[in-house]
């Protein structure tokens, strides 16, 4: 069988063991530089497992002709802390406050400017100097509506009825009289519709660069916004080339980051070009800027190691695009490219998260200035 453990000790109860508690809740008192360490102390000192606290509730078991002697030694002795903790608490209080109202004092003298100015937002300004860069080349600036319909938006650019983008979990659908996917309107999720309206009301040969806000279902978190910005080109002309292509993006690359950029093209697929591609171009955080000789960061933020960053997607437009637009593609031929302008900005900026692009804060903006 185990033994019992044995009871507690009863605390001691006299001056001796009593004054010597007040006398350290006295010195720890005045020790305090602030109302937190005071806190402590308070906590320390009359709190529940304090020798005061311990002993007032050991009144309780002594002989009947011993508690009010032992009441009145432990009051007193816990009257003498309060009393110290709160004269204490009201000196560092006061001295705290003397404290913060000189850091914050305002000299009201200086002159103020009654009008803050505010910024252009940055990526206003990138898609100012975007649209800059492909007027200086002869190319257009055109526009489209953001409630589009969906021939323009899917039908017109060569996607399947099937297509996993039309699905609701991809795309805003507006609701009409069918309601949902019905209604036959929807966000436009690119700027490419512009592409396809440009094509039926100016005809050919073409030169655009499209702008704009575009609408996904995507969550907002560092690196994704329901609600962005999407720069798209179009070229349709005779005996136009990927060749063309690769110098327009070249062009682009080296007015938005400097330099002479080195970029690549990998194969992909998207409905509406063919043959298409994803174009890259050469890091310009880490070594990898110096040429394909050179070896990437492994810990590169930029471009995480892999020495090349990713641009945008493009290729030539798909002639059943061009058919759709009256547009003889035996005669007729061109390319077409989409870029991400937030996602330009996080790159040639070093913006680390998406949201704060959009949250509205004007220090954001005048961060950038007037040139970006």
């Amino acid at each position: 069988m185990s033994e019992t453990p044995p009871a507690p000790e009863a605390p001691v109860i006299d001056e001796a063991t009593i004054g010597s508690a007040v006398d350290a809740a006295l010195a720890a008192v005045a020790a305090a530089s602030s109302t937190a360490e005071l806190k402590q102390v308070r906590i320390d000192h009359t709190g529940d497992s304090s020798v005061l606290a311990t002993a007032n509730r050991a009144i309780k078991d002594l002989p009947k002709d011993q508690k009010a002697g032992a009441g009145k030694l432990v009051g007193q002795g816990k009257g003498r802390v309060q009393q110290a903790i709160a004269a204490r608490q009201q000196e560092l209080a006061a001295a705290e406050e003397e404290a913060a109202l000189a850091a914050e004092t305002v000299d009201v003298t200086l002159p103020v400017d009654r009008r803050p100015r505010g910024a252009a937002h940055p990526l206003t300004t990138l898609t100012d100097r975007i649209n800059d860069v492909f007027v200086g080349m002869g190319w257009e600036v055109a526009e489209g509506p953001e409630i589009e319909a969906e021939w323009f938006n899917f039908d017109a650019l060569n996607f399947d009825v099937d297509h996993p983008a039309r699905q609701m979990q991809d795309t805003f659908y507006v609701a009409g009289p069918d309601g949902g996917e019905g209604s036959g309107q929807i966000l436009r999720t690119h700027t490419s519709p512009v592409q396809a309206r440009s094509l039926l009301e100016r005809g050919v040969p073409l030169y655009i660069v499209c702008p704009g806000e575009v609408f996904r279902t995507d969550e907002l978190d560092a690196t994704h916004t329901p609600v962005f910005h999407q720069v798209e080109g179009l070229a349709i002309d005779k005996d136009l080339t990927m060749a063309h292509l690769v110098g327009t993006l070249d062009t682009l690359a080296r007015e938005l980051f400097g330099g002479e950029p080195i970029t690549r093209l990998r194969p992909s697929y998207f409905p509406f070009t063919e043959p298409s591609a994803e174009m890259d171009f050469r890091c310009f955080s880490c070594d990898a800027r110096h040429g394909l000789d050179h070896d990437p960061a492994p810990d590169c933020r930029v471009c995480g190691g892999t020495g090349w960053i990713e641009m945008g997607g493009c290729g030539m437009v798909n002639p059943a695009v061009l058919r759709a637009c009256g547009v003889d593609p035996e005669e007729y031929q061109g390319f077409a490219f989409g870029l991400g302008i937030e996602r330009i900005l996080m790159l040639r900026n070093g913006v680390a998260d998406m949201r704060d692009m959009v949250e509205g804060d004007v220090r954001f903006s005048q961060h950038y200035g007037t040139e970006i």
